[in-house]
Protein backbone atom coordinates (compact mmCIF):
# COMPACT_ATOMS: atom_id res chain seq x y z
CA UNK A 1 0.00 0.00 0.00
CA UNK A 2 1.33 3.54 -1.25
CA UNK A 3 2.35 5.49 1.97
CA UNK A 4 4.99 8.01 0.59
CA UNK A 5 6.10 9.79 -2.58
CA UNK A 6 9.64 10.08 -3.43
CA UNK A 7 10.54 12.73 -6.09
CA UNK A 8 13.63 13.83 -7.86
CA UNK A 9 14.10 17.30 -8.69
CA UNK A 10 15.65 18.79 -11.09
CA UNK A 11 13.52 17.89 -14.26
CA UNK A 12 10.53 16.25 -12.47
CA UNK A 13 9.65 19.16 -9.65
CA UNK A 14 11.17 21.88 -11.36
CA UNK A 15 12.72 22.92 -14.51
CA UNK A 16 16.10 24.04 -13.36
CA UNK A 17 18.04 23.49 -16.33
CA UNK A 18 18.32 27.68 -17.93
CA UNK A 19 19.48 28.26 -14.70
CA UNK A 20 21.95 25.25 -14.56
CA UNK A 21 23.38 25.93 -17.92
CA UNK A 22 24.07 29.83 -16.73
CA UNK A 23 26.22 29.10 -13.53
CA UNK A 24 28.30 26.62 -16.07
CA UNK A 25 28.69 29.30 -18.47
CA UNK A 26 29.58 32.19 -16.22
CA UNK A 27 31.84 29.83 -14.83
CA UNK A 28 33.41 28.68 -18.50
CA UNK A 29 33.30 32.23 -19.56
CA UNK A 30 35.20 33.36 -16.50
CA UNK A 31 38.46 30.22 -17.44
CA UNK A 32 38.26 30.99 -21.35
CA UNK A 33 36.42 27.84 -21.93
CA UNK A 34 33.74 27.10 -25.01
CA UNK A 35 30.22 27.69 -23.03
CA UNK A 36 27.55 24.52 -23.11
CA UNK A 37 24.06 24.79 -24.91
CA UNK A 38 20.67 23.62 -23.59
CA UNK A 39 20.65 20.48 -25.05
CA UNK A 40 23.92 19.66 -23.97
CA UNK A 41 22.77 20.74 -20.08
CA UNK A 42 20.01 18.51 -20.70
CA UNK A 43 22.48 15.53 -20.93
CA UNK A 44 24.78 16.57 -18.22
CA UNK A 45 22.78 17.15 -15.61
CA UNK A 46 21.39 13.71 -13.34
CA UNK A 47 24.84 12.41 -11.71
CA UNK A 48 25.93 15.30 -9.60
CA UNK A 49 27.39 18.47 -9.84
CA UNK A 50 30.84 17.19 -9.92
CA UNK A 51 29.59 14.96 -13.03
CA UNK A 52 27.98 18.00 -14.63
CA UNK A 53 31.54 20.11 -14.24
CA UNK A 54 33.42 17.12 -15.51
CA UNK A 55 30.71 16.70 -18.55
CA UNK A 56 30.65 20.48 -18.89
CA UNK A 57 34.76 20.90 -19.26
CA UNK A 58 36.78 20.20 -22.46
CA UNK A 59 38.97 17.17 -22.77
CA UNK A 60 41.67 16.62 -20.55
CA UNK A 61 41.12 20.04 -18.28
CA UNK A 62 43.22 20.24 -15.12
CA UNK A 63 41.07 22.23 -12.83
CA UNK A 64 38.01 20.59 -12.48
CA UNK A 65 37.77 20.95 -8.58
CA UNK A 66 38.49 24.17 -9.09
CA UNK A 67 35.94 24.58 -11.57
CA UNK A 68 33.55 22.54 -9.31
CA UNK A 69 33.99 25.10 -6.02
CA UNK A 70 33.29 27.82 -8.65
CA UNK A 71 30.19 26.45 -9.40
CA UNK A 72 28.97 25.24 -6.53
CA UNK A 73 29.64 28.73 -4.95
CA UNK A 74 27.26 30.84 -7.90
CA UNK A 75 25.16 27.70 -7.88
CA UNK A 76 24.44 28.55 -3.98
CA UNK A 77 23.47 32.07 -4.32
CA UNK A 78 21.82 31.98 -7.55
CA UNK A 79 18.26 33.73 -7.92
CA UNK A 80 17.16 30.74 -9.59
CA UNK A 81 15.10 33.42 -11.71
CA UNK A 82 15.00 31.13 -14.84
CA UNK A 83 13.69 28.37 -13.13
CA UNK A 84 9.85 26.89 -12.97
CA UNK A 85 7.11 24.96 -11.55
CA UNK A 86 5.58 22.61 -14.19
CA UNK A 87 1.87 22.73 -14.77
CA UNK A 88 -0.55 21.70 -12.93
CA UNK A 89 2.08 20.49 -10.33
CA UNK A 90 1.63 21.90 -7.20
CA UNK A 91 -2.17 21.00 -7.30
CA UNK A 92 -1.16 17.65 -7.50
CA UNK A 93 1.01 17.54 -4.82
CA UNK A 94 -1.20 19.47 -2.65
CA UNK A 95 -3.57 16.58 -3.17
CA UNK A 96 -1.55 13.92 -2.67
CA UNK A 97 -0.49 15.55 1.10
CA UNK A 98 -4.15 15.91 1.40
CA UNK A 99 -4.79 12.43 1.20
CA UNK A 100 -2.30 11.37 4.12
CA UNK A 101 0.33 10.74 1.74
CA UNK A 102 3.96 11.81 3.17
CA UNK A 103 6.50 13.84 0.42
CA UNK A 104 9.72 13.40 -0.27
CA UNK A 105 12.62 14.74 -2.26
CA UNK A 106 15.63 12.64 -3.52
CA UNK A 107 18.18 14.53 -5.55
CA UNK A 108 21.73 14.66 -6.32
CA UNK A 109 21.32 18.29 -6.47
CA UNK A 110 23.89 20.06 -3.45
CA UNK A 111 21.97 20.25 -0.57
CA UNK A 112 22.60 23.77 0.75
CA UNK A 113 20.88 24.46 -3.23
CA UNK A 114 18.41 22.20 -2.50
CA UNK A 115 16.89 23.25 0.22
CA UNK A 116 17.08 26.84 -1.06
CA UNK A 117 15.04 26.23 -3.81
CA UNK A 118 13.22 24.30 -2.52
CA UNK A 119 12.06 26.89 0.13
CA UNK A 120 12.01 29.59 -2.52
CA UNK A 121 9.06 27.44 -4.79
CA UNK A 122 7.20 25.37 -2.55
CA UNK A 123 5.08 26.17 0.56
CA UNK A 124 6.33 24.99 3.82
CA UNK A 125 5.83 21.71 5.49
CA UNK A 126 4.43 20.20 2.24
CA UNK A 127 7.98 17.72 2.07
CA UNK A 128 8.20 15.65 4.87
CA UNK A 129 11.97 14.97 3.70
CA UNK A 130 14.33 17.16 1.58
CA UNK A 131 17.61 14.89 0.81
CA UNK A 132 20.49 16.28 -1.35
CA UNK A 133 23.97 15.35 -1.77
CA UNK A 134 25.71 16.22 1.44
CA UNK A 135 28.06 14.05 1.44
CA UNK A 136 26.48 11.42 4.11
CA UNK A 137 25.47 9.16 1.26
CA UNK A 138 26.72 8.46 -2.10
CA UNK A 139 24.47 9.94 -5.08
CA UNK A 140 21.94 7.87 -7.06
CA UNK A 141 21.84 5.28 -8.22
CA UNK A 142 22.83 4.70 -4.95
CA UNK A 143 19.98 3.72 -2.94
CA UNK A 144 21.39 4.99 0.33
CA UNK A 145 19.64 8.12 0.74
CA UNK A 146 15.93 7.38 -1.05
CA UNK A 147 16.18 4.20 2.17
CA UNK A 148 17.25 6.52 4.87
CA UNK A 149 14.29 8.89 3.32
CA UNK A 150 11.66 6.26 3.84
CA UNK A 151 13.15 5.29 7.29
CA UNK A 152 13.02 9.65 8.30
CA UNK A 153 9.21 9.27 7.28
CA UNK A 154 8.54 5.92 9.15
CA UNK A 155 7.76 3.78 6.20
CA UNK A 156 8.78 0.81 4.19
CA UNK A 157 10.18 1.18 1.26
CA UNK A 158 8.03 -1.19 -0.38
CA UNK A 159 5.40 1.58 0.87
CA UNK A 160 6.95 4.46 -1.12
CA UNK A 161 7.00 5.61 -5.41
CA UNK A 162 10.01 7.00 -6.93
CA UNK A 163 9.42 8.79 -9.28
CA UNK A 164 12.23 11.05 -11.69
CA UNK A 165 13.01 11.80 -15.37
CA UNK A 166 16.37 10.05 -15.33
CA UNK A 167 18.04 6.92 -15.77
CA UNK A 168 18.90 7.29 -12.31
CA UNK A 169 16.00 7.79 -10.55
CA UNK A 170 14.62 4.40 -12.59
CA UNK A 171 17.68 2.40 -10.91
CA UNK A 172 16.96 4.21 -7.85
CA UNK A 173 13.76 2.94 -7.82
CA UNK A 174 14.67 -0.52 -8.01
CA UNK A 175 17.71 -0.59 -5.92
CA UNK A 176 15.44 0.90 -2.94
CA UNK A 177 13.12 -1.56 -3.85
CA UNK A 178 10.76 1.23 -3.98
CA UNK A 179 7.58 1.31 -7.23
CA UNK A 180 9.53 3.50 -9.75
CA UNK A 181 7.59 5.93 -12.11
CA UNK A 182 9.02 7.77 -15.21
CA UNK A 183 8.22 10.84 -16.42
CA UNK A 184 7.80 12.24 -19.78
CA UNK A 185 8.23 15.93 -19.28
CA UNK A 186 11.81 15.98 -17.86
CA UNK A 187 15.25 15.86 -19.62
CA UNK A 188 15.52 12.17 -20.98
CA UNK A 189 13.52 10.06 -23.65
CA UNK A 190 10.67 7.25 -23.03
CA UNK A 191 13.69 5.35 -25.00
CA UNK A 192 16.14 6.12 -23.21
CA UNK A 193 14.49 5.43 -19.65
CA UNK A 194 13.22 2.26 -21.15
CA UNK A 195 17.08 1.22 -21.52
CA UNK A 196 17.46 1.95 -17.79
CA UNK A 197 14.49 -0.83 -16.99
CA UNK A 198 12.15 1.70 -16.54
CA UNK A 199 8.63 0.00 -16.52
CA UNK A 200 6.08 3.08 -15.81
CA UNK A 201 5.78 5.82 -17.32
CA UNK A 202 3.52 9.30 -16.95
CA UNK A 203 3.31 11.87 -19.76
CA UNK A 204 1.55 15.00 -16.94
CA UNK A 205 1.04 15.40 -13.32
CA UNK A 206 -2.84 14.34 -13.57
CA UNK A 207 -1.55 10.87 -15.19
CA UNK A 208 0.54 10.91 -12.40
CA UNK A 209 -1.83 11.79 -9.73
CA UNK A 210 -4.17 9.08 -11.54
CA UNK A 211 -1.50 6.25 -11.57
CA UNK A 212 -0.52 7.28 -7.56
CA UNK A 213 -4.21 7.23 -6.10
CA UNK A 214 -4.78 3.67 -7.74
CA UNK A 215 -1.85 2.21 -5.63
CA UNK A 216 -2.92 3.88 -2.48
Amino acid sequence: MLKAVLFDLDGTLLDTVPDIQKCVNDMLVSRGYPTIDYAQTCAYVGDGAIKLIERALPAGAGDVEECYRQFRTAFATSSNALTRLFPDELEMLLALKARGLKLGIVTNKPQDATERIVAQFFPEGLFDFVGGDSGMFPCKPDPSLARYAALSMRVSPADCAFVGDGETDAHVARNAGMQGVSVLWGYRTREQLEAAGAKVFVKDFAELQKFLEKIC
